[in-house]
């Protein structure tokens, strides 16, 4: 699933995970819960993943308009196109299953993403995606919003560690005069077996760049991890989140599935 090195700096990758938990955070919105690698989806490939997640405690009543989270079951449909060796066009559909079990449908986003090609011979996995979508009033105080996103990855030995230091901001809605806001996430995992690996994922909302917000309205989860290899086509991750301000979701659930299908084109990885 991620590619093989050699040497394990256990400090550093720790280090790099605990300098962004224990930093200041943009709303976290909780209908893909994902750290993303470097890698793209080959020419000639799409990914289908499924996108699950529940917070089993989180917001119990409507606050500035914007539906309860708790007992909300968030499901996302992600298609991802692969066109070339260096660039892939990924397409999100968000829905929700409220508590009283509509299934509502929440928004839509579009996903081009370009890395750097392996030619280069970089240190470490290297790419950015640009992220523009709508969402529905009643799940968000913002109806378009844009998500600059750079991914740095790399893989030592058994270690693997991704960070997305991620930037977001209202393009429409209530939020657009706070200009761009720091959501960085973060990943660190150890292969403990060649077809299973247990890590920790970081995620944060922070508040606009230029001034961050008190902690008590920043957003920080950490979620505990495992990610199977399930053969060449298949994605799994799951894993339990905790959120660690009040402002934050304070327990979720999630798992994404995913399946590579290849059109004649595509290379097997």
């Amino acid at each position: 699933m991620w590619p093989r090195g050699r040497g394990a700096p256990i400090g550093l990758a720790l280090g790099l995970l605990g300098a962004l938990a224990s930093a200041p955070a943009v709303a976290q919105e909780n209908f893909e819960i994902q750290v993303y690698g470097s890698e793209t989806v080959a020419p000639g490939a799409t990914m289908v993943e499924l996108h699950s997640n529940v917070a089993a405690v989180g917001t119990t009543r409507t606050e500035d308009g914007v539906l309860r989270t708790q007992g909300a079951f968030h499901e996302t449909l992600e298609v991802t196109q692969g066109w070339t060796s260096w660039f892939e066009t990924g397409f999100y559909v968000f829905t929700s299953i409220q508590p009283d079990t509509t299934w509502e449908w929440v928004g839509d986003h579009i996903r081009p993403r370009v890395r750097a090609p392996e030619s280069w011979g970089l240190p470490v996995g290297l790419s950015l995606s640009a992220e523009v979508g709508y969402q529905r009033r009643a799940f968000s105080p913002d109806a378009w919003t844009l998500e600059l996103r750079p991914i740095i990855d790399k893989q030592w030995g058994r270690w693997y560690v991704a960070i997305n230091p991620a930037l977001e901001r209202a393009i429409e809605g209530e939020g657009v005069g706070r200009g761009f806001e720091f959501s960085p996430a973060a990943k660190v995992a150890y292969d403990v077996t060649p077809k299973v690996a247990v890590g920790l994922e970081y995620y944060g909302a922070l508040g606009p760049v230029t001034h961050f917000d008190p902690r008590r309205d920043q957003q920080h989860q950490i979620f505990s991890v495992i990610d199977l290899d399930l053969g060449p086509r298949w994605e799994f991750n799951a894993g339990v989140g905790v959120g660690l301000t009040g402002s934050t979701d304070r327990l979720i659930v999630k798992m994404i599935l995913g399946y590579r299908f290849e059109w004649g084109g595509g290379e097997r990885r």
